[in-house]
């Protein structure tokens, strides 16, 4: 009798009801303006990045190559979340389908995943070019890059495909609030008719360990190449420090998150919702920022399309 209750209440649950970020009305309106110009300025920053590494051939190097795939990432990983939320400020039963709640934390996982591996290969990337400068382009020539790219894209892929397989197999019965502004998959297990902990622990061993490894393996490989600069000229060091410090920056930010939440079980917090936002809709609009600012090459590009877009509107 209890199997076949179950079974019509997980039938029955064909959507999630996202809580979002305040039931104040006042609060979501506020949320609304503010995002909808964070979501804009990624948009505007990242394709701008991406536009001025194809147009300009003196940004066509491994650095930039790899630049380039973290804004079309960026790009990717808040149209995931933020269009949704966006929406949802505008409706009061802010639901979401079964299918769709999938879908959102496959491509979520996706390009999280692929992004962690990314700036680990960045930060190995300065690593050859800062300490083995001389076999740098040996090293890391384009068949590399791309290898490491298509490993990378790969790697996310499988992670996130294992990851969403475990919480769509599970049975799910009322309640079916999800207390965020999106579809995760901590906050989605919770709501299974079912018990979780060897699930939990697949989580934390799969997207905890990746995230605390690559953040390990980041922090070493600057440290050595911290290191590194201590032996190197007043100019390149201080050009290569910039560099570096933008990468730190990305990697705190990003990876901070994951830690956070796929690090421990699948129990809320009040920071969660927080440290969400970061995740989705303020490090994705960071991340031009810290690397256009902070990079000299960058911006004399930017200034040069700018200068190309400038003169061909006057004539």
């Amino acid at each position: 009798m209890e199997e076949a209750v179950l079974l019509n209440q997980t039938t029955a649950l064909t959507y999630f009801r996202l809580r979002g970020l305040s039931t104040n009305q006042n609060v979501q309106m506020a949320a609304f303006a503010m995002f909808l110009v964070f979501y804009v300025l990624t948009l505007m920053g990242n394709i701008l990045i991406v536009i001025t590494i194809i147009y300009d051939h003196h940004l066509h190097s491994p650095m930039y190559f790899f630049l380039s795939n973290l804004s079309f990432i960026d790009v990717c990983h808040s149209t995931v979340t933020v269009p949704k939320m966006l929406i949802d400020t505008w409706s009061e039963e802010k639901l979401i389908s079964f299918d769709a709640c999938v879908t959102q934390m496959f491509f979520l996982h996706l390009f999280a995943c692929t992004e962690i591996f990314l700036l680990t290969v960045m930060a190995y990337d300065r690593y050859v070019a800062i300490c083995k400068p001389l076999q740098y382009m040996t090293v890391m020539n384009w068949k590399v890059c791309v290898l490491l790219a298509v490993a990378l894209w790969t790697g996310g892929t499988i992670h996130s495909i294992a990851l969403t397989s475990l919480t769509f197999k599970l049975p799910y019965c009322d309640p079916h609030d999800i207390d965020n502004f999106f579809c995760d998959v901590p906050q989605v297990i919770k709501l299974a008719c079912a018990d979780t902990h060897i699930i939990e622990i697949l989580i934390v061993s799969n997207s905890g360990l990746i995230s605390v490894v690559c953040f390990v393996v980041l922090v070493v490989s600057y440290a050595v190449i911290l290191v590194s600069l201590r032996q190197q000229i007043s100019e390149g060091r201080r050009k290569a420090l910039s560099t570096c410090a933008a990468h730190l920056t990305v990697v705190t930010l990003f990876l901070g998150h994951c830690i956070f939440i796929y690090s421990r079980p699948s129990t809320s917090l009040p920071e969660d919702k927080v440290v969400s936002v970061f995740f989705t809709a303020v490090t994705p609009l960071l991340n031009p920022i810290i690397y256009t600012l902070r990079n000299e090459d960058m911006k004399n590009a930017l200034n040069k399309l700018m200068g190309r877009v400038k003169g061909r509107e006057k004539k």
